[in-house]
């Protein structure tokens, strides 16, 4: 316990800097719970939202020297690829429902002509 006026008012500010660094980690962590759950319930769009949300809060954290930025960075950088990877997988179902719709826009289409000669066959190069 100290005994110096000085050192008993940073032992109390050091206490309300702590819950306020605690406050603010925890307010970090809750976001990106957020977009994790978004991503499980396949809510896509909405997990987008929440994950600007999610960069704003680690920026904000990041700037009050809570988080380093190195660490702020990787934490981004986890979050953005499990939604960039979630927007991948998603896309693969709908192409395969809306596939037939394309196909039968091509086989409409004429098609193209080559210009390409054809080559040799190897027994004609033979002789």
């Amino acid at each position: 316990m100290p005994n110096i006026k000085s050192a008993k008012k940073r032992v109390l500010v050091n206490a309300k800097k702590t819950e306020q660094n605690k406050a603010i980690r925890s307010a970090v962590k809750t976001e990106m719970k957020k977009v994790d759950l978004l991503i499980k319930e396949g809510k896509l769009e909405e997990a987008k939202a929440a994950l600007s949300v999610a960069f704003a809060t680690i920026d904000s954290a990041c700037s009050k020297n809570i988080y380093h930025a190195n660490n702020a960075a990787n934490k981004k950088a986890k979050l953005a690829k499990k939604v960039d990877a979630a927007i991948k997988v998603a896309p693969a179902v709908e192409v395969v429902e809306t596939a037939p719709v394309a196909e039968e826009k091509v086989e409409e289409a004429p098609a193209k002509k080559t210009t390409r000669k054809p080559r040799a066959k190897k027994a004609e190069a033979a002789e």
